[in-house]
């Protein structure tokens, strides 16, 4: 990237600048008009307030990504009409949940018109993407476009070339339209930054749409982008898509190229960041998952492993083609017990498989708390170097997601450690790789109890212990994180919403830990009414075909129940 940096204007002039020049790219005869702050949710603002026709709203609240494509390969809809609803409803969404932070229509929209002329020449599709507007979290730099990342030093950095994912994802056929807001330094469950603010849910605007691929999620759950990309460290992906009700999935960590992508902690590797998708439908998950796989990315990320799309896998060819499948489910990781709605998530969809002829059995949390240990000294072994570098231009680190927080209000798991030696370090990677082989005997040594032959499928566990939670009450992701320290992949499945009714708030006077306390202290059913609630499926390494397969699986059980 090319930086041109001011030395006269000081962080505060340059965040206001650049919030300017963004809503400049806003056209003026797509502003709409200003939405009461005591509406809370706001999922029904691009239906109502006049700005989208008939056919833009027929195009944008067609959910399955399948039938986008279709109608974009049959002309049914041209890519400029289908991005030009994209567009407009991305940005009604952005005026009442804040989630943009770069806006390129003009260039979106030649894009399109160049499929559409594509199409009409060639009379075939240039791509198995082709058409689909695709929204990108703020980590993913475009040629001649900024990249900020949330950073206020970052303003002005312009790039000089496409990370291999956009490379790849145009010559898939994709109209890259939009990019989406992030917390500064990626590693919060929430979505806050000095640059750009913050994101809201639009479920209800007082709650958070998780972090730190929270712009995509607030975006996509307004259907202001079909498809959009995140990353995934520590729960990414899952927990925005969690907590507004997405299909999201973090595949193993090498099997999608992150070459050419600016992120936090750039050069660890011990527990390596994981690029995937967020969608309203799992087809949307699969489409982007195989049409990358299919453009063989490994020939242009040195780091993603030259492993193929397997359709064998997916279709569950040896599995009994997905019938008479066993699961395993965690009910919690054994420290903080889940919020009631997540509860009965994980009930409804365990009685949904055994109804559709599936069997489920029990997981119990094994040195889980080891995991998260192992992953929170990695991620802290620069002793917040790497924080710090990002902030040369006197923008203060933010340390709390708590609205108007004291600065000096230093949470315990934010307080910088001492930095560790190299050799620190490696037993650190040692310890992790222990552990990993643990759970894989264990995974393993399931086939004793599953009555297949093989061991548990797919393992069926909660995303976090709550639902969308008012702005800065996020906890440690542990229910996710987990699954990074292993690098399993995991797939969010929604399955219902909080029902203040049903939902009740059990007493309780033993606690397995203080953060169970105050996981338990924060749940009130009334601030959590109509929030999504999902699942998560998680699978060994490396499967990721297996893991959308058997998704499909649960998620035709959960429609049918």
């Amino acid at each position: 990237m090319s930086l041109q940096p001011s030395t006269t204007t000081s962080w505060q002039e340059q965040v206001a600048d650049k919030r300017k020049r963004l809503q400049a790219l806003i056209p003026p005869e797509w502003t709409i008009a200003p939405v009461p702050d005591e509406q809370v949710n706001v999922l029904d603002v691009p239906q109502t307030c006049g700005l989208l026709t008939d056919r833009e709203l027929e195009i944008t609240n067609t959910l399955d990504v399948t039938v986008l494509l279709q109608k974009l390969a049959n002309a049914e809809w041209s890519a400029v009409e289908v991005t030009t609803a994209f567009s407009k409803r991305a940005i009604i969404a952005h005026q009442v949940v804040n989630c943009l932070t770069e806006i390129f229509v003009n260039r979106a929209l030649q894009r399109a018109a160049e499929l559409d002329a594509y199409l009409g020449e060639h009379g075939t599709v240039m791509g198995p993407l082709h058409g689909l507007p695709v929204s990108l979290k703020d980590q993913f730099p475009i040629k001649g476009l900024e990249t900020t990342m949330g950073y206020a030093a970052w303003i002005g950095k312009v790039a000089e070339d496409d990370a291999v994912l956009v490379q790849l994802l145009l010559r898939a056929g994709a109209v890259l339209f939009v990019r989406t807001n992030v917390p500064q330094t990626l590693m919060w469950g929430e979505t806050y930054n000095n640059v750009f603010g913050r994101t809201l849910n639009p479920y209800n605007r007082t709650l958070t749409p998780g972090g730190s691929s929270g712009g995509e999620s607030a975006l996509i759950s307004m259907h202001g982008s079909p498809l959009g990309v995140g990353s995934d460290i520590g729960g990414s992906i899952r927990v925005p898509s969690h907590f507004c009700g997405l299909y999201g999935f973090k595949p193993s960590s090498h099997r999608m190229p992150s070459y050419g992508i600016v992120n936090s902690l750039d050069g660890q590797d011990s527990i390596p960041t994981a690029i995937g998708p967020l969608t309203a439908s799992l087809s949307g998950v699969i489409a982007f998952v195989r049409g990358i796989l299919n453009l063989e990315p490994w020939r242009y990320c040195p780091a993603t492993i030259p492993k193929p799309w397997s359709q064998d896998d997916y279709s569950l060819r040896n599995r009994n083609g997905g019938k008479n499948l066993c699961f395993g489910i965690m009910w919690d990781e054994g420290s903080v017990k889940p919020h009631p709605p997540i509860l009965r998530a994980l009930t409804e969809t365990k009685n949904a498989l055994e109804a559709a002829g599936h069997r489920v059995i029990e997981w119990k949390s094994l040195r889980h708390s080891e995991y998260i240990a192992v992953a929170r000294s990695i991620w802290l072994s620069d002793g917040s170097e790497d924080y710090n570098s990002c902030l040369t231009t006197g923008e203060p680190l933010i340390n709390s997601m708590v609205p108007d927080a004291d600065p000096n209000d230093i949470p315990a798991f934010r307080i910088p450690r001492q930095p560790l030696t190299a050799y620190q370090l490696w037993q650190l990677n040692k310890e992790r790789k222990a552990l990993r082989k643990a759970h894989l005997d264990r995974w393993e040594a399931t086939a004793a109890e599953t009555g297949t032959g093989r061991p548990i499928d797919a393992l069926i566990c909660p995303v976090a212990p709550y639902a969308a939670v008012p702005h800065g009450q996020t906890r440690s992701s542990i229910y996710t994180v987990i699954w990074n320290t292993l690098d399993c992949p995991g797939l969010v499945v929604p399955v219902t919403k909080v029902d203040p009714a049903v939902d009740t708030k059990p007493v309780r006077e033993v606690f397995w830990s203080e953060e169970d306390r105050v996981v338990y202290d924060m749940y009130d059913p009334e601030i959590y009414k109509g929030v999504p609630v999902g699942v998560q499926i998680v699978g060994p390494t490396l499967q990721e075909e297996v893991v959308l397969g058997v998704g499909e699986v649960v998620d035709a059980a959960l429609r049918s129940a």
